[in-house]
């Protein structure tokens, strides 16, 4: 069991904490700068933290990330104009991946819309979305939501708040544990299906707490991202550890999500890059008629089609590409590496990278400029790793 937080020393920085960060360096969290806040990079050790939930299960404190709840009669079809993803492709119950856009068809970030249907609310009954995006964007995006949606009559608010916690439970013993944690089967919840659930009776000082809990993450593997009280979240971190499940930092978080080729925003995607140059045109839904921000600039880039793609690359020796090295074709350079790691899973270096539209089929040979020599490597097809 990990040892009891002990009260945080005064701060040395302005960087933010989670209210896990105690928990977090209790339990051996290394602790860095990230996103302007101060995270747990790595506990036992990165290459043990990925395996234990590609095996088994790993819990992340991901309470950085914001959380938005929008409710109001109409609340789908005026975000609807902020994104690219048909909205009404998912009902009450059901979730969706998608970006949102600026007026150039480059993407401000990307976000998981989740669709709570009609709720009770403070006031009267009214439909409902909840909304997670990334932190380092965090603030950006709240205030042009607002921006955008408030005129419309839509209430924004902060679902999560300073104290709420949110929580990563991923691996395939996930779904086994949290149903021991609130004591019903979850086999009826479908990928990117949420619900909310109670904390059993009987099962720690969590017992008795509501939960929303998605089936979401960021790993490749199943397993469910779990919003709490702050008191709830403690007490659940320290039992989920208790139990054996290894707390992850985001060095984990980082090689597990480049194996299942999950996009970082900043890295792999930013404002200058559209859905389509990202590989992302799975979630651009032109056929629907609704209008959005963006919309038209995709448009024309679908007709005329992209310059180049992101692509997944794999090296052919043990040099690890990283972010902005040069990427080349018959020994010109031709593109950058967006992403970069070895593998813990397959024992190969692993990258993605935008190259031009030419080059972007798979098996051309490619090659990485690593510390002045020419690396080889090869497009592959992503993800690089499935579960099983």
């Amino acid at each position: 069991m990990a040892a009891a937080p002990q009260p945080d020393p005064a701060p040395s920085t302005d960087l933010r904490r989670t209210p896990l960060h105690g928990a977090a360096r209790a339990a051996g969290g290394r602790l860095v700068p990230f996103a302007g806040w101060e995270m747990a990079v790595q506990f036992a050790g990165l290459v043990a933290e990925h395996t234990a939930v590609r095996q088994a299960c790993g819990v992340f404190d991901i309470s950085h990330m914001g959380v938005l709840v929008l409710r109001g009669d109409g609340v789908k079809d005026a975000l609807q104009g902020l994104v690219p993803s048909d909205l009404f492709r998912i009902g009450p119950g059901e979730a969706c991946y998608t970006v949102l856009l600026n007026d150039a068809g480059g993407i401000r970030d990307d976000l998981i819309v989740y669709d709570r249907g009609r709720r009770l609310g403070p006031e009267c009954e009214r439909d409902e979305v909840v909304l997670v995006i990334n932190a380092a964007c965090a603030e950006a995006d709240t205030a042009w939501i607002r921006s955008q949606l408030e005129p419309a009559g839509i209430a924004i608010a902060d679902r999560k708040g300073p104290e709420g916690i949110l929580l990563a439970l991923q691996g395939p013993e996930a779904p086994a544990r949290l149903e021991a944690l609130v004591g019903e089967s979850l086999a009826g919840l479908p990928r990117f299906g949420h619900r909310d659930l109670v904390l059993q009776a009987g099962r720690g000082a969590a017992a008795g707490a509501p939960v929303f809990a998605a089936r979401t993450g960021y790993t490749g593997e199943d397993g469910f991202e779990l919003l709490l009280e702050r008191d709830a979240g403690l007490a659940l971190w320290e039992q989920l550890l208790a139990e054996g499940v290894t707390p992850c930092g985001l060095g984990a978080r980082d090689t597990l999500r480049l194996e299942a080729a999950m996009h970082l925003y900043g890295n792999d995607m930013d404002a200058a890059t559209t859905p389509l140059e990202a590989s992302l045109g799975w979630l651009v839904h032109l056929e629907m008629p609704a209008d959005f921000i963006g919309r038209a600039a995709l448009e024309r880039q679908s007709a005329d089609g992209v310059t180049r793609r992101l692509v997944g690359v794999r090296l052919e020796g043990r040099a690890i590409a990283r972010h902005g090295y040069p990427v080349l074709h018959n020994g010109a350079v031709v593109g950058e590496v967006t992403s970069g790691t070895w593998s813990p899973t397959l024992g190969q270096a692993i990258a993605l990278a935008y190259v031009p539209t030419a080059v972007a089929k798979l098996g051309t040979a490619l090659a990485v400029e690593i510390r002045g020599k020419a690396e080889p490597a090869v497009v592959v097809k992503r993800p690089f790793y499935r579960p099983g």
